[in-house]
């Protein structure tokens, strides 16, 4: 805080009718902004906050919409399992062979199917196409088709973190394609 900062709090008045104290406490101007303030004294902040309705003015589908976006602090997300996998626990390494003991090897599928002999770079080309061992050029192809579409910067304005992300995508795709691991179909 520079001694201006200070200087410029203490000439505040408080902006409640009439009222000459000092207007150290602040309060929002209305919902749509949250980074405006009206500046009061500590009786009229505690009136003016007593009736500052946040939801004034919406209706009930309007405060539910709102109140669901932030339970997810408004991120982008998927309904379980809406992501893209080849299957339920290929990705969990059990070297221990727990999933049998626990009742889960029709659905657990065993690392021994080629992953060892992946090499690092394959490894994480996985990751940014989020695909799971094993799989087919096939299934690589249908993912790059997929991200590209969804990455694409067209797509999303020419955002600067499209055309990364398409970078990272093109990469990990040539990386797989050149791969003598995955089967053709």
């Amino acid at each position: 805080m520079t001694a201006t900062d200070g200087a410029e709090a203490h000439r505040r008045v408080c902006e409640a009718p009439g009222c000459r104290l000092a207007g150290d406490y602040r309060a929002p101007r209305a919902r749509d902004r949250l980074n405006e303030y009206r500046w009061f004294c500590l009786a009229h902040v505690r009136e003016y906050n007593s009736k500052w309705d946040y939801f004034a003015g919406l209706d009930a589908d309007q405060i539910e919409a709102h109140i669901r976006a932030d339970t997810t602090w408004r991120r982008p997300v998927w309904p379980l399992g809406g992501r893209r996998s080849n299957g339920p626990h290929v990705h969990i390494i059990d070297p221990f062979d727990l999933a049998r003991h626990a009742g889960l090897e029709e659905r657990y599928q065993a690392p021994n199917d080629g992953w060892e002999q992946l090499t690092p770079d394959e490894r994480k080309a996985l990751g940014v196409l989020d695909l799971s061992w094993p799989l087919t050029q096939a299934d690589v192809k249908s993912r790059y088709k997929e991200l590209v579409k969804l990455h694409h910067p067209d797509a999303n304005g020419g955002a600067r973190e499209a055309e990364e992300r398409i970078k990272q995508i093109n990469a990990a795709y040539s990386t797989l394609r050149a791969s003598e691991r995955l089967p053709v179909e």
